[in-house]
């Protein structure tokens, strides 16, 4: 088996689990990155029983988009692997259209892999990507979570998105194409001033993606994911050992004090809010609970729903939002939905993740 081509197999047993036969979707823009993505997954779920069916967005900001995303399909078809064109409506040119055409685009890929059934949806972000990120958010004065980069992998609803190249150089991904003959688009505005990412990349100097300051960059964020996952691995388990939630929206909180980003945590759940409340917010209810509001969320005494001195948090009448049972895990950070399963009655099991 070729070295990109195994590392890819086990950048993908690491991201498991994964059914029998599985079906992966793969995000393609028609470039390299995506395509050596599409030809990786496809052969990998090949030799696992499944199959990849390709997703192109066609975000129609250029006159040509619709042609190239129609040609990167067909391409990909006449390897036998099956695809779509999906195009948006209402994106145009303006402030913050690379943040909204993000959204747009997940949002896309999302419902389509909701219409088909499919459960994990590929990126082709590189080791390259993940450089100009942090880059960006160290720019943008990003705390140090922001700092550990991309994640590989990130529930977004019902959809796993999976992210196995980010210790890949592009380059490399470039040299797999070339190696079994498959061609790929240049998208332009990779080499465009006006884009944030193309002028860190120049300001970079390493087109191939594998120079000191990138694989600084990502070696950086490599440490610092793996802290931030330690840290959610410990709040998963604190919040297993003193919530119950229940799947009408509400939850209880045992008698005690409890870690401040485990109650940060549980205050995005019942909320339903995008951002947790800052920690200097949270620490002093999380050191005494008390009663109160924060972050849309009321903390009260539990009463006859649990022991003495242990407390009721329900979102607030005023905030959108009614059952949440299907919604509440998703959340929660990654390892923590693995960890605490929501059972009806009450209760949180600890499922730990394998």
């Amino acid at each position: 088996m070729p070295l990109i081509e195994a590392a890819f197999a086990a950048e993908m047993a690491a991201l498991r689990p994964f059914e029998s036969a599985p079906t992966l979707a793969v995000a393609v823009s028609g470039g390299a990155d995506s395509m050596a993505l599409a030809w990786l997954a496809d052969t990998w779920a090949r030799g696992q029983g499944g199959r990849v069916v390709a997703l192109s967005v066609d975000h129609r900001l250029r006159p040509s988009s619709a042609e190239e995303a129609t040609l990167t399909i067909a391409r990909l078809q006449r390897h036998g692997i099956e695809g779509e064109v999906l195009r948006l409506d209402g994106l145009t040119i303006g402030p913050d259209l690379a943040a909204r055409a993000r959204v747009a685009r997940y949002a896309a890929l999302e419902a389509a892999c909701a219409r088909q059934g499919i459960l994990h949806l590929l990126v082709g972000h590189h080791a390259g990507d993940q450089a100009e990120t942090i880059a960006m958010r160290m720019l943008a004065g990003s705390a140090a979570d922001g700092l550990a980069g991309m994640a590989k992998l990130v529930v977004r609803n019902a959809v796993r998105v999976l992210r196995p190249l980010l210790g890949v150089a592009p380059e490399d991904l470039r040299g797999a194409l070339r190696a079994i003959g498959w061609s790929w688009l240049e998208d332009p505005s990779n080499h465009d001033p006006r884009w944030q990412r193309a002028r860190l990349r120049a300001m970079r100097r390493d087109t191939p993606g594998s120079g000191p300051a990138t694989l600084a960059l990502v070696r950086s964020a490599g440490r610092r994911r793996a802290q931030h996952e330690a840290g959610v691995q410990a709040i998963a388990y604190e919040l297993a050992a003193k919530v119950t939630m229940f799947p009408d929206g509400y939850a209880v909180l045992a008698p005690g004090p409890i870690s401040g980003p485990a109650l940060r945590a549980l205050l995005r759940v019942i909320g339903r809010t995008r951002y947790a409340p800052s920690a200097a917010q949270v620490a002093l209810i999380a050191a005494s609970p008390r009663s109160c509001t924060i972050a849309g969320v009321r903390l009260l005494p539990a009463g006859r729903l649990g022991p003495p001195g242990a407390w009721l948090l329900v979102r607030e009448a005023a905030v959108p939002g009614a059952s949440i049972l299907s919604g509440w895990q998703a959340r929660l950070p990654h390892a923590v939905r693995r960890t605490l399963t929501g059972r009806p009655g009450g209760g949180i099991a600890s499922d730990p993740a394998t």
